[in-house]
């Protein structure tokens, strides 16, 4: 076992779980991973693997068939598999955060219908909050929902859904103006619908159409995508918790535990890094030595080292946070922040190790130097995380008198 990003005070049946991911990722991720990112491919058989392990079910309570485990545990599943391969992680995270937001915001019935399934990985979730033109501004969100009889109406064109085309479920953010009048605060005329769909692109049910993969720089395998709604009808009994106008809290608590999952990339993406560009140190010879030898690599080294440790301690403490029922947006908000910086400075300094080689294809460091750049903008772009702890901080220290 390595010696960095260790966990103090896991219970033998979180080692249990983290062993065996640990195990699946070693034996069946890492060796595959680069070859299906290159050919941008959906990781299908890694995927029902981890339906197998029961991770799809991983957050959820044991009386809908789910492991019923902490946050923690999961972001510590999330740290091992992005440190197979970064889109592995994505799959699984758009779904849990579905999974939580029914977990802690459905009605009765709507867990009853869903929960079970998720936990299988039968019905797979998708959430959708962006839009074209409004990149972090979530509340100029302008799709709509009006209400018709014992339906809704939803039309407008949504953007960066992570697994967009293979789910069967997506959560969609969408303004819906009933019982709040023009001139209200926007985020309170904001609702999110449960959307069952086909997978698949093209029209996925009438009014519905998924228009195909985006093209990416990295984070390649998973299929982000569009939604464009155009006359979609929505049964009422779909709105998330029964109540309009409750939509944008909802989705900004699906978020916090999603930015926890996104610091738990960057310390899975920087240990691969760290794990890369050691070994790479100690098998590259110049001037006669290994470069490990050279003082220069060997700073390196420690730098890339302290970031992970850094990063991995304060992913933990969100998570342990969340667990204990307190507010953790401003542990989630840095340790989202640091681990992301961290890991784009850690991969880049293994691909500096790297020399030459770290251009070339071959060498699965150039495929994590395109897929860093992803957590500094996924789940809120590092300025937006900036703002959010600038804010709770003067909450925190407010002066008094």
């Amino acid at each position: 076992m390595a010696r960095l990003a260790q966990t103090a005070g896991l219970t033998d049946i979180q080692q249990e779980i983290l062993s065996t991911v640990r195990d699946f990722v070693d034996k069946e991720i890492i060796p595959v991973a680069t070859e299906l990112e290159h050919r941008d491919e959906y990781p299908q058989q890694i995927v029902d693997g981890l339906k197998e392990l029961g991770l799809f079910g991983l957050m959820i309570p044991e009386e809908y068939g789910g492991l019923g485990e902490s946050l923690l545990t999961y972001a510590l599943c999330v740290e091992e598999i992005a440190r197979g391969w970064m889109s592995v992680s994505g799959i699984i995270n758009t779904h849990f955060i579905v999974a939580y937001m029914l977990k802690q915001h459905g009605t009765q019935e709507q867990k009853d219908y869903f929960l079970p399934r998720m936990a299988l990985g039968e019905v797979r979730g998708a959430f959708s909050m962006s839009e074209p033109g409004l990149g972090s501004d979530v509340s100029a969100i302008t799709s709509k929902a009006v209400k018709d009889g014992d339906e809704y109406v939803l039309n407008g064109q949504k953007m960066w859904l992570t697994n967009g085309g293979t789910s069967t479920l997506v959560a969609v953010l969408v303004r819906s103006d009933e019982g709040h009048p023009e001139g209200s605060a926007p985020h309170k005329s904001m609702t999110t619908f449960l959307v069952e769909k086909e997978p698949g692109f093209g029209e996925v049910r009438p009014g519905l159409t998924i228009p195909g993969k985006i093209d990416k720089m990295g984070y390649k395998g998973v299929d982000t995508t569009e939604l464009i709604m155009d006359g979609l009808r929505i049964p009422a009994n779909r709105v998330l918790g029964g109540t309009t106008g409750r939509g944008f809290y909802q989705m900004m608590d699906g978020v916090e535990v999603g930015r926890v999952n996104v610091a738990a990339r960057g310390c899975g993406v920087a240990q691969r890094a760290f794990e890369l560009g050691v070994s790479y140190a100690q098998q590259r010879h110049t001037f006669g030595k290994p470069i490990a030898q050279h003082q220069a690599i060997q700073f390196k080294l420690a730098e890339m080292a302290t970031k992970v440790e850094a990063a991995h301690a304060m992913m933990v403490n969100a998570a342990r946070k969340k667990d204990s029922g307190e507010r953790n947006d401003l542990e989630a908000g840095m340790a989202k922040y640091l681990a992301s910086e961290y890991c784009k400075e850690v991969v880049e300094d293994a691909f500096r190790i790297h020399g030459g080689y770290g251009f070339s294809k071959e060498y699965e460091i150039e495929r994590l130097y395109r897929e860093a750049p992803m957590l500094l903008i996924g789940e809120g772009t590092a300025e937006i995380q900036k703002m959010i702890i600038g804010r709770r901080l003067l909450e925190e220290y407010r002066l008094q008198g």
